[in-house]
C-alpha cells in the first residue's frame, strides 16, 4: 500500500473552526460539568479550572450553546442580571434555575479563549427576541438592551459573530417544530432584523439534508445567512442505549459525508456554493440517551425518563470504536474543507463528551485524545493524496449482514509555519496491522519523521477514573529513506510529522 504525496497538489486551507465543540442545558453538561460553584476545582466564578485547562490544550476554536432542544423553549431574558428565576425546561422536564446564561456562557468562552456561538430561539420564540439577543450582546449602549447588560456589570460589548438561527426545528421532537415554507419565512424575518442590529454578524440556519427543506430555507434568505446547519449521530440509541460495537461502530463511517454531498449539490445548484458553508455543528457517533422524552408517549416518573441519563456517563463504553470515528469524521471534514467551515462536537464534556467531570477531577475519554492529535499536529492546508492498492476490510452492521470498505482512512495536510508536512492515518481494521510506504513527487529533504499513535490494548481500551487504557504513546522519532515502511496498528490513530519536507523560502 502506497500514499502518493504531491506537496504542489492541494485541495484548500481548512478552516480551525472544524474542531469546534457543543455544550448544553442538558444533564451534567453545565451544571456540575463546566459550571459548579462550590467546588475546591472551581474558580471564583464557578467555572471548573480542569475542565478550562482540558479545553485549552485541545484550542477549541469556538463553543456553540446554549442547544440543542434546550433552546426550543427557552428565553434568554430569565437568564441575566441579578434576579435569576426558575424557569421549567420543556425540552428536558427538568427544573432550569437559569443560573447560567448569556453572561456566564461569555466569561466560560473568555477564559477557554474560544469564540461564542449562541444558538436563538426558533421554537417559541421570534425574530424580535432573537434580535434583542444581539442587541444585548453586541451593541454599544443602544437600546434597552445594550444599557440592560451595561447595568448588569459589562461595560463593553461581547462581539459575538456567529449566531444560529433555531436547532433542529425541522424534527417533530423539537418544540416549535415548522413546515419548511414556514421555516423558510421565519429565517427570513429573524436574520434581517438580527442583521439591522449588527450587520457584521454571521448567521447559520438550522436544515438538514432535504431538497423541499433547503430549497424553501434558501430561496427566502440565501442572501441573509452565511452558513447552512447541519446535524448527525449515527448510532441513533437515544430510546434504548444499545451501542454498537467497534465493528458496527466503524461500517457508519461508510456514511459520513452523506449528508455533506447533499446540501453541497444543493448549494451548487442554487448558485451559492461561493457564500453559503456548511456548519455541522452538532455530532458524534452516538446520539444522547433520553428514552421517553422525545416520543409521543411520555415517561410518567423520573425512573422512566430522568435517572436513565446517568448512564450517559459510564466511561467504560467510549473506547476506541469513539475514537476511530472521530478521526474519521475529523479526516471527513479535512477533505471537504472548501464547503465545511465548522464543526461542533457534541457535547464537550459529560454526556457523550470527550471530557468526564467528577467531584475530585476530570477523566479525558478517548475522543479527547484525537481532538489533542489533530489539532496540536495536523498543519493548515489539505493534500490532495491518493493511496495506491488500498486493503479492503468486512465489518458487521449493526442492521445486519456485512459490508466492504477501505482499511484506512488518510489524510495529509502542509503545516506551512513549521514546514511540515502530517500524515493521519486512521486504521480502522479491528485486527490487523497495515503497513504503508510513501511515495513523494516534488522536494523532499526529511531523513526523520515522528509517529504517534493512539490504540489502547484493544478494541473496548477506554479511560475512567483510575484506569488510562485509550490515550497516546509519546512520540518516536525513527529514521526515514525513500521506501520505509510505516506499520499502522489495528484500531489505531496514528499523526506521522515529516520535518522540513519542503522548502519553507
Amino acid at each position: 500500500m502506497k500514499l502518493n504525496i504531491d506537496t504542489r497538489r492541494t485541495i484548500g486551507k481548512r478552516d480551525k473552526m472544524i474542531y469546534g465543540h457543543f455544550i448544553e442545558h442538558f444533564h451534567r453538561q453545565i451544571y456540575g460539568g463546566i459550571f459548579d460553584p462550590g467546588n475546591p476545582l472551581s474558580d471564583r466564578d464557578g467555572f471548573r479550572l480542569d475542565v478550562i485547562e482540558a479545553m485549552r490544550k485541545i484550542k477549541v476554536p469556538i463553543l456553540r450553546w446554549p442547544g440543542g432542544c434546550f433552546v426550543s423553549a427557552h428565553h434568554w431574558k430569565d437568564a441575566v442580571g441579578p434576579e435569576r428565576k426558575p424557569s421549567f425546561d420543556k425540552a428536558w422536564r427538568v427544573e432550569e434555575p437559569n443560573t447560567f446564561g448569556t453572561d456566564e456562557y461569555i466569561a466560560f468562552c473568555r477564559k477557554v479563549g474560544c469564540e461564542p456561538y449562541i444558538c436563538t430561539n426558533a421554537g417559541t420564540g421570534n425574530a424580535e427576541e432573537m434580535s434583542d439577543w444581539v442587541e444585548y450582546c453586541n451593541l454599544s449602549n443602544e437600546g434597552p438592551y445594550a444599557k440592560q447588560r451595561i447595568s448588569n456589570g459589562h461595560r463593553d460589548p461581547y462581539k459575538v459573530r456567529y449566531w444560529s438561527i433555531g436547532n433542529e426545528n425541522y424534527g417533530g421532537w423539537e418544540i416549535g417544530a415548522k413546515s419548511a415554507e414556514e421555516w423558510g419565512r421565519l429565517v427570513t424575518e429573524s436574520a434581517k432584523m438580527m442583521l439591522r442590529v449588527d450587520p457584521q454578524t454571521e448567521l447559520s440556519a438550522a436544515a438538514l439534508a432535504d431538497l423541499d427543506w433547503n430549497i424553501n430555507l434558501l430561496r427566502n434568505c440565501g442572501d441573509r445567512i452565511n452558513w447552512i446547519s447541519i446535524h448527525d449521530y449515527w448510532d441513533a440509541i437515544h430510546q434504548t442505549n444499545d451501542y454498537a460495537d467497534y465493528e458496527q461502530s466503524i461500517a457508519y463511517t461508510n456514511h459520513l459525508d452523506d449528508k455533506i454531498v447533499k446540501v453541497q449539490g444543493i448549494l451548487n445548484a442554487m448558485g451559492l456554493q461561493n457564500k453559503i458553508r456548511i456548519a455541522f455543528d452538532e455530532w458524534n457517533l452516538r446520539g444522547w440517551y433520553h428514552p421517553n422524552i422525545h416520543t409521543v408517549k411520555q415517561g410518567l416518573t423520573t425512573a422512566d425518563y430522568l435517572t436513565p441519563r446517568d448512564l450517559n456517563d459510564e466511561n467504560c463504553r467510549y473506547t476506541m470504536a469513539d475514537a476511530v470515528f472521530t478521526a474519521c469524521f475529523l479526516n471527513m471534514c479535512n477533505r471537504n474543507c472548501t464547503v465545511v467551515g465548522m464543526a461542533n462536537f457534541a457535547p464537550v464534556v459529560n454526556t457523550r463528551g470527550c471530557i468526564f467531570t467528577h467531584k475530585d477531577g476530570i477523566v479525558l475519554r478517548s475522543t479527547y485524545h484525537v481532538f489533542d492529535l489533530y489539532v496540536n499536529n495536523l498543519g493548515e492546508t489539505v493534500l490532495d493524496t491518493y493511496v495506491e492498492n488500498m486493503p479492503q476490510i468486512q465489518v458487521r452492521e449493526k442492521t445486519g449482514g456485512t459490508v466492504g470498505m477501505d482499511a484506512l482512512d488518510i489524510i495529509t495536510t502542509l503545516d506551512t509555519h513549521e514546514g511540515c508536512i502530517v500524515v493521519a492515518a486512521v486504521n480502522k481494521d479491528p485486527h490487523r496491522a497495515w503497513d504503508l510506504e510513501l511515495e513523494w513527487v516534488g522536494p523532499f529533504v526529511s531523513s526523520v519523521y515522528t509517529i504517534q499513535t493512539l490504540m489502547g490494548t484493544g478494541t473496548e481500551s477506554y479511560n475512567d477514573i483510575n484506569h488510562v487504557d485509550a490515550e497516546p504513546g509519546k512520540p518516536v522519532t525513527v529514521n526515514y529513506n525513500p521506501g520505509t515502511v510505516i506499520s499502522l496498528p489495528a484500531h489505531s490513530v496514528n499523526i506521522i510529522r515529516f520535518a522540513n519536507p519542503v522548502n519553507k523560502n
